[in-house]
């Protein structure tokens, strides 16, 4: 499969007032699907930009990565994922059909920073921005000795030894 990359992009709507993301569960395997929506420039369109929707879909350890996420529509994220393309017939029509698909294997938030307004650092959405690490306080600021640099699993750095 071909892996992909998708940075900035926004979770859609659900089709017809549908929940954005679609919960499944069958015995012990977990899934996920929604769409997502990434603004393109092109020269035809209004503004000088439309919207590329591709559907995502995610199995069991993501499928909760993003449930704990709290993902909705409208947040920003960035997805490393592998292109596929869904099949199906139509129930009507019993048409053959297929739409491309992303699976993914890494989301993260994103900050598209669009929303820097009365002083709002997240971009203009509530928790797409926020990161619960340990360099963050609960009011989304970093701590006030924070120095912009965290060693992972709190160990010395060999390479910026203190001297």
């Amino acid at each position: 499969m071909i892996k992909m990359i998708a940075t900035n992009a926004v979770i859609s709507k659900g089709y017809n007032g549908a929940d954005a993301l679609r919960f499944f569960q069958n015995g012990d395997n977990k899934s996920v699907r929604f769409q997502i929506g990434v603004s393109v420039y092109d020269k035809n369109a209004e503004n000088k930009r439309r919207y590329v929707n591709v559907g995502v879909k995610a199995f069991n350890g993501t499928c909760t990565r993003i449930e704990n996420m709290k993902l909705d529509e409208g947040m920003y994220v960035n997805i490393i994922g592998r292109y596929d393309e869904d099949s199906w017939e139509d129930k009507t029509t019993h048409e053959k059909k297929s739409a491309p698909v992303i699976i993914v294997d890494e989301i993260e938030y994103c900050n598209n920073g669009s929303g820097r307004q009365n002083g709002d650092a997240n971009g203009g959405s509530t928790s797409a921005g926020q990161n619960t690490g340990a360099t963050q306080t609960e009011s989304g600021q970093p701590p006030e000795n924070f120095t912009g640099y965290q060693s992972f699993g709190n160990t010395e750095n060999p390479f910026f030894a203190e001297e």
